[in-house]
């Protein structure tokens, strides 16, 4: 089970920090992502960290402005957003997915297991 909050209202140029706790899942055997979906558009690919925490991949929309981290003993996940835009509004989901490696994963249909999702909504 993944429980994600953390969204909210910001003006562009604005951060929030989007958290997810994961449970049921052996915290340390899952690749985590995080994901996107505008009104109007399809899903797509946020950011992604593997088991070790080591591996971390970023789409080119949101690299340099996007940070992915996770505390093991927290069973946590964040993504901390800095300089938004308002192209960044959308529901934002977590997701785990089972990984023998230390795989890093962009594709949703990779992951097992997804949060309910968390609004963010940036202003102009």
């Amino acid at each position: 089970q993944l429980q994600a909050s953390g969204g909210g209202l910001v003006q562009a140029g604005g951060s929030l920090r989007l958290s997810c706790v994961v449970s049921g899942r052996a915290f340390s055997d899952v690749v985590l992502g995080w994901f996107r979906q505008a009104p109007g558009k399809e899903r797509e690919f946020v950011a992604t960290i593997a088991r070790s925490g080591r591996r971390i991949y970023y789409a080119d929309s949101v690299k340099g402005r996007f940070s992915i981290s996770k505390d093991k003993a927290k069973n946590t996940v964040w993504l901390t957003m800095n300089g938004l835009k308002p192209e960044d509004t959308a529901v934002y989901y977590c997701a785990a997915g089972d990984s023998r490696w230390d795989a890093i994963k962009v594709r949703g249909d990779d992951y097992d297991f997804w949060g309910q999702g968390t609004l963010v909504t940036v202003s102009s």
